[in-house]
């Protein structure tokens, strides 16, 4: 079970986040990064699972500066990106800091994120203290490629997704040389997520087996 904790950001804004403890000593920090629904029951059981795994575990609410507690039905797809595009980026920065810092007694600190929270993930491995980053179907990086990561970091998308059409994961692909990047054929998008149509369990299977394989090399240790 995830436990709600206060954040507190380096401009001194208060906000929450769900946290879930491993048993026993912790592998490594882990921040885990929202779609655009908010801190979802979904999201709270992907950061409970990686705390199965080993990983002290944490997923700050991202739009609490905008609408503090807020969740949302998937079926609320303009109101998630309205709050988002309300966001300032900077600031959205420091919250991210704030989660990694809040896990880094762990030892290395990683960050996986989701839709938003996958761009935010690789925007986080550019201005954030982390040591590896996954990002799921984060079509907006391709807003942000200037930025450019400083620690290993891997992207999973899908084929089939109408949000990020193949030119744009090719310009990711361009733009991040230096990744780990998979597509995967038969996906679409959020197909991670088994609360959503677009669920596809054999690429939710692979990407995760990759994510952990590759969260093992860089954060383990």
């Amino acid at each position: 079970m995830t436990a709600s904790i206060s954040l507190t950001a380096e401009d001194g804004f208060e906000f929450t986040g769900q946290l879930a403890e491993p048993e026993g000593k912790p592998v490594a920090g882990l921040v885990v990064l929202q779609e655009i629904f908010g801190v979802t029951g979904h999201i709270q059981q992907v950061t409970e699972r990686f705390a199965e795994a080993g990983y002290l575990a944490v997923a700050p609410s991202l739009f609490d500066r905008a609408q503090p507690g807020i969740v949302l039905d998937y079926a609320d797809v303009t109101k998630g990106r309205d709050i988002m595009m309300s966001l300032d980026i900077e600031q959205c920065v420091l919250d991210m800091g704030a989660a990694a810092d809040a896990v880094r007694t762990a030892g290395k600190v990683g960050v996986i994120g989701y839709c938003w929270g996958g761009a935010m993930a690789d925007l986080a491995a550019g201005r954030v203290e982390i040591d590896a980053a996954v990002s799921y179907y984060g079509g907006r990086i391709a807003s942000w490629l200037d930025i450019k990561p400083q620690c290993p970091v891997m992207y999973h998308f899908g084929e089939t997704d109408p949000l990020i059409p193949a030119d744009v994961v090719e310009q990711i692909r361009g733009g991040r040389p230096d990744g780990e990047l998979f597509v995967y054929p038969e996906a679409g998008h959020g197909f991670n997520c088994d609360e959503r149509p677009d669920f596809h369990p054999t690429s939710a299977a692979l990407a995760l087996r990759r994510t952990k394989e590759f969260f093992a090399q860089h954060l383990h240790g």
